[in-house]
């Protein structure tokens, strides 16, 4: 994918902008797992997702996990450059989910872009506000929601994302996705294999009956 593609505004840019955007841009390809944002505010870029899939997280200092949102084609992610936020007062972790391919423009080069050019400022701040709307979509859920029903919702969305009712998935890799104790997503999948709901095997949940699973969303 062309690098302008991720850019609306891009033709509202002068060549000279165009090109110092252009030559500082690299391309990565990283393979699923890999952690591609550690939270510091060394070597930070705008993350520009080509292909693939990348998961954004925060870590407790007791090394708990919990995906604040997803990026997919097409999607920027902006939490990983740090020098464009440096009032943001935590630190966001981003890794691949499966294999993608990106385009990094150093965060150094988009801020200077934002105090020349109004709508690249502008589009960041749609960005941010689309990504806090999510940040506090996700509290509200854990605030006020159930486990039960949160996991439930969770296995539905992996199953339409990857098209499939058997979900590669650890009891520990849901928990890091819902922020929960790996014990607690065991008992609550137990649970919902009694209710022949799920099935269960080693590394795999298997849905078995997605009305089940889609009227307890509902409750």
């Amino acid at each position: 994918m062309e690098l302008e593609a991720f850019f609306p505004f891009w033709d509202k840019l002068t060549p000279q902008q165009q090109e110092r955007v252009r030559t500082r841009a690299v391309e990565r390809c990283c393979e699923k797992g890999t952690v591609i944002y550690n939270g510091g505010l060394d070597r930070s870029s705008l993350l520009l997702v080509q292909r693939g899939q990348l998961r954004a997280y925060i870590l407790s200092e007791e090394g708990r996990e919990i995906t604040l949102y997803r990026l997919f084609q097409r999607d920027v992610c902006l939490f990983s450059a740090s020098c464009i936020m440096r009032s943001i007062q935590f630190q966001v972790m981003v890794q691949a989910e499966k294999d993608t391919r990106l385009w990094l423009v150093p965060a150094e080069v988009y801020k200077d872009l934002m105090e020349e050019s109004a709508p690249a400022a502008n589009f960041i701040n749609e960005v941010l506000a689309a990504r806090f709307s999510q940040v506090m979509w996700l509290m509200e859920q854990i605030m006020w929601k159930s486990f039960d029903k949160r996991l439930a919702e969770f296995l539905l969305e992996e199953s339409a994302l990857e098209g499939t009712d058997t979900l590669k998935l650890t009891h520990e890799a849901i928990g890091n996705h819902l922020g929960n104790p790996r014990e607690v997503v065991t008992r609550m999948l137990h649970y919902f294999h009694e209710e022949g709901m799920v099935n269960l095997s080693r590394g795999t949940v298997r849905l078995l009956d997605r009305e089940k699973l889609e009227t307890l969303c509902r409750k």
